[in-house]
């Protein structure tokens, strides 16, 4: 399975296209996570960590690309991992999940394991608690975890 076009949608509208330049082109970034706290890793575009250093810029089309690129990755790590024939919308929200708390998170989340007990009801619920970056309960985390589930 690939990822839908409204999953793409999902995880643009929440990692944003961040530090842009008056051209359009976007600069790497360090998220932060409250005043003074940022994750360590350098970002760019929608999300895009693999190979980013500081000072990195990025046209927009390369950011697309990176984005595309980087969700492959995830698209096999749900693939493999999940134990039943996900919807379209499940198999997206399995997605972003992944993107944002890798595959590692992934596997040993309540969300997958639900999942793959048939508990749908159960992973929906249990995507709420993944709303913490470096401890903190993320705003955007929230609102991103209720429209995955």
């Amino acid at each position: 399975m690939r990822i839908s076009e409204n999953g793409l949608r999902i995880i643009r509208e929440f990692e944003g296209y961040e530090k842009a330049l008056p051209n359009g082109d976007c600069i790497a970034y360090r998220c932060y996570v409250a005043p003074g706290v940022h994750d360590g890793k350098w970002t760019i575009g929608w999300g895009c960590t693999e190979g980013i250093t500081e000072g990195t810029i990025w046209t927009r089309t390369q950011a697309e690309e990176g984005l595309k690129r980087e969700i492959t990755r995830f698209e096999e790590a749900v693939t493999r991992l999940v134990k039943f024939a996900p919807s379209q919308n499940q198999f997206d929200a399995l997605v972003s999940l992944a993107y944002n708390i890798g595959e590692g998170g992934l596997a040993k989340s309540s969300v997958l394991r639900l999942a793959n007990q048939g508990d749908m009801a159960g992973a929906a619920r249990s995507f709420a608690l993944w709303n913490k970056s470096q401890g903190f309960i993320v705003g955007g985390l929230v609102r991103r975890r209720a429209k995955e589930a």
